[in-house]
Order: structure tokens, then C-alpha cells, then sequence
């Protein structure tokens, strides 16, 4: 057990040494980097192409990075906003790392690049431990995930800067209480703002848009009461060094299982215990795969 809970520390404590380094990285360059949880199926791939559009009709230089498990379909649709858009395939595991984040930031992201954009595997449990780099963590859920939805994520929901509410535009129709969801995110992370959004309808446009910018621009970010040091016992600066090359099997076990602590609900290849330990597939050399041509369109 205690060799558990060491591996667990190391590899957070390497997690966001990483993401340190990224943070002050894209900060000299003047970038924000915007990171986007929610579970499958929430909207949030909708209303990020709505905000893309929108940003490149400003004439505001944004880009995005969508992580998957498998096909290219997300970053497909945010093509569409005309804006630099990549995709990552995380084969098979269910979240993004700092490390990894890096390397395939290098060489592609555009250096007039004020805003990035990056949207998670679509999990609330994995990825809300991993912190990568970012200026503005924003957790969505629509309302048709139900109004204890915090209390079931409380780690995801208890870390965000950002609340949104998506697919407003049938509230009603599911009997969705914004009264009850607005005061279980209260107790999980009071103080923390929640809007509504909808793509169909067009509610809320703009609105992550303007809150990423005025992040980026030095305002003042809201700062959860579930810190992260508290959370992982460790002090990011104090972890191991985040190596230059980037290659995500420097700062992940790969002797064939990958651990984790806290609550998961993934499903498929993932065995679930108070522990939680899974295996992924390491596929000739980094576990993570892309390929460095998709869909990047230039600017215009």
C-alpha cells in the first residue's frame, strides 16, 4: 500500500513540476492556456467551436489541441472555426498529462497564439488531478447530468475557476434545478461562478471567450478552496524536474500499469478499487500518438 501511495505522489509531484515549467513557457510567449473537463457528451466540443468561431471573427489568434481515445471527430467539427486545431490520441488512456501536453505543443502551436484551448478526454475523474499548466480550468455539465453532479465530482468540480452549465436550451424539458446544481457546486467550491451556456440557442456566447481573456490579461482568477497542494500532498516545485524532451514515459510508469488514487468511473479495460491501477497499451516507444498533420488549418 505505502509503495502505492509513493508512486502515486511521484508521478503527480512530476506531473506538475511539467506544468510549471508550461505554465511560465507560455507566458513569456503571452499564451493562456484554457483547459476544458467535463464527461462525454456534455456539449462542451459544441460550445468550443461556437467560441473558436467567434474569437477568429474578433480577429483574436486562438487555438485548440482536443484530446481523444480514439478517432478525429472533435478536432473535424473545430476545424470548422477556422482557427489552428490539433488532435491528440491518447491511446487509451483517460486523460492528458502536462509532459505530453509539451511535446505536442512544440513545433505546432502558432506563436501569436494569445489563447489555447484545450479540451480534455471527456472524464471528470482522471484528468481533474492533472494539472496542465493552465491559466483557467473550466469544469462543464449539461442539464440533463442531474444537479448532484458536483457532489458525485467533487475533486473536478472542487479545483475549477469556472463553472458552465450547458444545453440550457432544454432545462425545462429535463426539469433541470439551476437553484439545487448552483448550491452544490457552492458547497464544493464556494465562491466559484457558474453561467449557462447554450450552443443551439446561442445563450451564453462569448462568455468563456471573455472570461479566458480577461484571465490571460492579468485579472483575477478565482482560487478554489481544495488547492491542489492540499489535495496531493506534495509541492509541485519541490517534485522532480520536468525533462526537456518531453516524452511522456519519463514522468509515467510504464512497467505496464498506471496508477492512480481518488474516484474513477471509467469503463472498458479499467479495474476499480480503492487503489485504482490500469493498464494501457504502449505502443513502440511514447504512449501517446498523433499524427503532427491533422487538421491544422493556417489563418487567414
Amino acid at each position: 500500500m505505502c509503495r502505492v501511495v509513493d508512486l502515486q505522489q511521484a508521478v503527480l509531484a512530476k506531473n506538475d513540476a511539467c506544468a510549471h515549467t508550461l505554465r511560465e513557457d507560455l507566458a513569456d510567449r503571452g499564451t493562456a492556456l484554457v483547459n476544458l473537463l467535463s464527461s462525454p457528451g456534455s456539449g462542451k466540443t459544441a460550445l468550443l467551436e461556437r467560441e473558436l468561431t467567434l474569437a477568429r471573427s474578433r480577429g483574436i489568434p486562438v487555438a485548440a489541441l482536443t484530446a481523444d481515445l480514439a478517432t478525429e471527430n472533435d478536432a473535424v467539427r473545430l476545424a470548422r472555426s477556422g482557427v489552428p486545431v490539433k488532435q491528440v490520441l491518447t491511446d487509451g488512456l483517460c486523460h492528458l498529462e502536462a509532459e505530453m501536453l509539451g511535446g505536442h505543443l512544440h513545433g505546432w502551436l502558432p506563436a501569436d497564439t494569445r489563447l489555447l484551448f484545450i479540451e480534455n478526454v471527456g472524464n471528470l475523474v482522471c484528468p481533474a488531478s492533472y494539472d496542465l499548466g493552465e491559466t483557467l480550468r473550466i469544469v462543464l455539465a449539461s442539464v440533463t447530468e442531474g444537479e448532484d453532479k458536483p457532489l458525485k465530482y467533487p475533486t473536478a468540480f472542487g479545483l475549477a475557476h469556472l463553472v458552465v452549465v450547458t444545453k440550457t436550451d432544454i432545462a425545462e424539458a429535463v426539469s433541470f434545478d439551476e437553484k439545487e446544481f448552483r448550491a452544490n457546486v457552492e458547497r464544493i467550491n464556494p465562491g466559484v461562478e457558474v453561467v449557462l451556456t447554450s450552443a443551439r440557442g446561442g445563450e451564453g456566447d462569448g462568455l468563456l471567450l471573455d472570461r479566458a481573456l480577461a484571465a490571460r490579461d492579468g485579472a483575477p482568477v478565482h482560487i478554489p478552496v481544495m488547492t491542489r497542494k492540499s489535495h496531493h500532498v506534495h509541492d509541485a516545485e519541490d517534485g522532480q524536474p520536468c525533462d526537456e524532451d518531453h516524452t511522456h514515459e519519463a514522468g509515467h510508469p510504464h512497467g505496464g500499469e498506471h496508477t492512480h488514487g481518488g474516484e474513477h468511473s471509467q469503463s472498458g479495460a479499467h479495474s476499480h478499487g480503492a487503489e485504482h491501477t490500469h493498464a494501457h497499451r504502449v505502443p513502440g516507444g511514447p504512449a501517446h500518438t498523433t499524427d503532427p498533420d491533422t487538421v491544422a488549418p493556417s489563418r487567414s
